[in-house]
Order: C-alpha cells, then sequence, then structure tokens
C-alpha cells in the first residue's frame, strides 16, 4: 500500500505480500481501507474479498493498539484505565509550551513570548528587511536554557546562499544576553546544509531531518527559503504562467504535512523564511491592455452592464492576461475601495500582511506586497510575521541624464514586524497601527524606544 509502512511501521507485511502490490498499484490507502466498503476495494485492486477484510481487520487492530483503545462487542471503544487520553487539556498544553525568544523584550511581546515550538512559524518580507538576521539569532537564543531557549542544538537549511558564519559570530560576541548567558551558545551547536533543488531538499526534510533529531536533540528547524526552489522548478523562462500550478500546490500541500508532522511528533520549532512578489491591479478604465485583453473574450461581453468595482481584475487572473500574451501590463496602485469582496484581492489584506490599512497613504500603496506561493502555503503555516521595509526620503531632488526631472533622496529604511496571524499571540491591526519598530544593529534585531519613533514621525510625517 502507498503509506502502509508510514503509518504503521512496525505491521507485519510479509503476511500480505501477495495483496499489497495490487493495493499500491491502484493507490489504495490505509485510510482508503478503514472507510471504503472492503466490496469496492477488492473491486478496484482485483483481489480477493477475503484478503481484503483480512488486511483492513488486521490495520485496525494494529491501530487501536497503539491507540490504546479496545472494541467491545456493543461496538463503542472503551480507553482503558492505564491509557494515556488522545487529547491533550489546556494545562497540558500551557505545562509543555516553549518559546524560543528574539533576544528583544518588545519583539518578544508583540510575539506572546517568542517563536512557538511545536508549529511551523514563517518570516516573511523583501529583501533587506531583516528576515536573514531575525533567523540567525534565533540559532542562538534556541541553544540558552528556559525561558529565552529550548537548550538544544539547531539546523539551518538554506536553498540560496550558505550559513552567512562571520555574521552569526559578530550577534554571537556582541549581544549582551548572549554574552551574560551561562551556558551561553556556540556556534558548534549550529548545522548547517545547502539544497540546491527540490528533491534534495524533499530528501533532507523527509529522511536526514529526523535522523539528525534524533541523534543531536535538534529542536529548532530553519528554512531560509521556501520559495527559492519551488520558483526554480516551477518557475522557469519559457513555461506558461500557471501552467504547473496544480502540481506545485500539491508539492506545497505535501511539504506542509511533513513539517507539521516532525513540529508535532518531536515538538521541534519550525521556521520558514518566505519571500515576497509586488502586488498590483489593472484599472479598466484607463488601461488600453485590460480592453484588448476582454475585446474577444465572452467574459467582456457579460460583465459590460457591471459597475466598475466588479471589472477589477484579481491576483489569481493574471496568469490569463498573461497568456494572451501582453507581456508588459499596465501596473496601477491598488486601491481597496474598487475591489470586488469575493476577489483574492479584497480578501489577501487579512492574511498577508499588506494592504489592510483602512485609511493607507501614497508611500504604502506604492509598497503593497504578498508572500510567494500563494493562499496554498498560506494554509500550511500557523504564525505568519511579516517584515515591513518602506524608504524614509530626505530633502532635495537627485537628477541625471535619462531623469531631468529628478528622483527624490533616499536617507534611510525604517521596518517595522508585524504579526499577521498566529494561534498563540494578538495580531499587530490594521496597517502598522500596533506593529514594532526595529533596526538592525550588530547584535541583531533591536526594538526602536518610543521617543525615537516619534522623533522619525515628525521628521518624515507621510511615512508612518
Amino acid at each position: 500500500m502507498t503509506d502502509l509502512t508510514a503509518v504503521l511501521p512496525d505491521f507485519p507485511t510479509q503476511r500480505y505480500a501477495r495483496l499489497l502490490p495490487s493495493l499500491e498499484k491502484n493507490q489504495i490507502t490505509v485510510a482508503d481501507l478503514l472507510t471504503l466498503d472492503c466490496v469496492e476495494v477488492a473491486k478496484r485492486a482485483q483481489v480477493p474479498l477475503l484478503d481484503v477484510k483480512r488486511l483492513a481487520s488486521a490495520i485496525l487492530e494494529d491501530l487501536q493498539g497503539i491507540l490504546d483503545v479496545n472494541r467491545p462487542e456493543a461496538g463503542i471503544n472503551i480507553p482503558r484505565n492505564d491509557a494515556q487520553p488522545l487529547r491533550r487539556s489546556g494545562n497540558d498544553i500551557l505545562k509543555s509550551w516553549s518559546i524560543i525568544s528574539t533576544l528583544d523584550d518588545d519583539l518578544d511581546r508583540a510575539l506572546g513570548g517568542g517563536i512557538p515550538v511545536g508549529y511551523i512559524t514563517e518570516i516573511t518580507g523583501e529583501s533587506g528587511a531583516g528576515k536573514t538576521q531575525f533567523l540567525l539569532t534565533l540559532l542562538l537564543s534556541a541553544q540558552l536554557p528556559s525561558p529565552l531557549g529550548v537548550s538544544c542544538n539547531t539546523l539551518y537549511i538554506s536553498t540560496e546562499n550558505a550559513l552567512p558564519v562571520t555574521r552569526l559570530a559578530q550577534i554571537l560576541r556582541t549581544n549582551p544576553k548572549l554574552i551574560c548567558a551561562n551556558p551561553g551558545p556556540s556556534l558548534d551547536s549550529v548545522m548547517s546544509i545547502v539544497t540546491p533543488d527540490l528533491e534534495s531538499q524533499d530528501h533532507i526534510i523527509r529522511f536526514q531531518v529526523p535522523v539528525a533529531i534524533r541523534q543531536n536533540g535538534v529542536r529548532l528547524i530553519i528554512l531560509d527559503s521556501v520559495a527559492a526552489n519551488y520558483r526554480a522548478e516551477f518557475e522557469r523562462p519559457g513555461q506558461k504562467n500557471g501552467a504547473n500550478m496544480a502540481q506545485r500546490s500539491s508539492e506545497l500541500v505535501k511539504l506542509g504535512q511533513l513539517l507539521r508532522s516532525i513540529a508535532r511528533e518531536h515538538d521541534v520549532a519550525i521556521v520558514v523564511a518566505n519571500q515576497v512578489a509586488d502586488r498590483f491591479s489593472l484599472d479598466e478604465r484607463n488601461s488600453p491592455v485590460f480592453n484588448r485583453a476582454t475585446q474577444s473574450s465572452p467574459l467582456a461581453k457579460r460583465i459590460k452592464g457591471m459597475p466598475s468595482s466588479s471589472l477589477a481584475v484579481p491576483m489569481s487572473n493574471m496568469s490569463a492576461i498573461v497568456e494572451l500574451g501582453l507581456s508588459d501590463p499596465i501596473s496601477v496602485p491598488f486601491d481597496p475601495s474598487n475591489t470586488d469582496h469575493m476577489y483574492l484581492d479584497h480578501q489577501q489584506r487579512w492574511f498577508t500582511g499588506w494592504g489592510d490599512d483602512q485609511h493607507p497613504s501614497h508611500v504604502s500603496l506604492q509598497n503593497l506586497k504578498t508572500p510567494s506561493l500563494g493562499l496554498i502555503w498560506t494554509t500550511q503555516v500557523a504564525c505568519r510575521i511579516a517584515l515591513v521595509k518602506r524608504p524614509v526620503y530626505g530633502p532635495g531632488i537627485v537628477a541625471d541624464d535619462k531623469n531631468e526631472k529628478g528622483e527624490p533622496v533616499l536617507r534611510m529604511w525604517r521596518r517595522w514586524m508585524k504579526v499577521v496571524f498566529a494561534p498563540h499571540a494578538k495580531s499587530s491591526g490594521p496597517g502598522l497601527r500596533d506593529a514594532v519598530e526595529y533596526e538592525i544593529k550588530g547584535e541583531g534585531l533591536r526594538a526602536k524606544v518610543k521617543e525615537e519613533c516619534t522623533a522619525d514621525d515628525s521628521e518624515v510625517g507621510v511615512w508612518s
């Protein structure tokens, strides 16, 4: 069978050696065998009905033994007196609750104490927002004893660049909490591996990671980044946009299930970094591209009488426009008020981390992002943390030969950490209202005090 060894590793398959190949050939799983009628399974796999019943009974008996339940003749499952309960109470969860600190009190307070163990946490943001700095801090803080860490070794899985050991050593030397820790963290407790493609990534996570957890006591696994190999595999030049989306979605679901099972079974914190893409929409009133795309489409004839708010093109339909040969669509700022409530453009503001400001400024409209891998991957993670980066321009204009009007002078970048959704912490709310502003120092990420934030807001009023 396709998943028998994964569900019941110690099941005696030798007794059913003649039956299992036929079931595996017809893609029959353990769930199918236990939920479908045995007659239907036997007909589908073309095997004897009696053999199917015997196999189903043996699997059910083994599962009941693992769950410590019996099945009386009355048909009611009664837990044994000495059996462990199948569900944990709220007090049991609180007693076993462990977190990994960011080594900053304000950031930890916004995260409900830190990064939870036993869940998948995603750190998303554009390049330069501080994702890698955030992850490097976790590699060291996880080695600290409670309440800052879990006294464990850590594993860093990279899909792009190797582990920045120099930067990691700098954080270890300069962070006050790491310097004062006894026992302190060590670079020797950080294991790293590079996965250049999707096949090696799957092999490492499926086979090598469980071994590292058992042999080396790893309780923090970092994947940086989760989108790189999927983009390289399914978004190659020359392929039609959206041609492999079904296969990519299936692979993402499998990855999510695998990571969740590792996190739950081994009580491991899994933190993944995710890239972002620019979010944009088309304005049909000003865009000749949109008119050209819908002129010969049956959909265009049906929507001529609809209000303009219903004509906004959602992000999920952009692939259809690209496939029509429109290589350079015109991009306009995203306007939530002009978006139908059933479109993804409206709904994604609640789970992406961008676009949920009720009164967006011009700057926020020009810097809307969307985490990579779409809604399918969003449903696989328990917590999403968005690192938002916005520019701050100083006085003056810089002109060049190509642009006579010139451009504003970029003075600095401001960064915020925003909890988009989490089972253990309160969301940061619309926009940047309750987000924590931070800066990148030699010691890692450090939250800015309110006096510093107020001074910056007074200097550049429209950027907050």
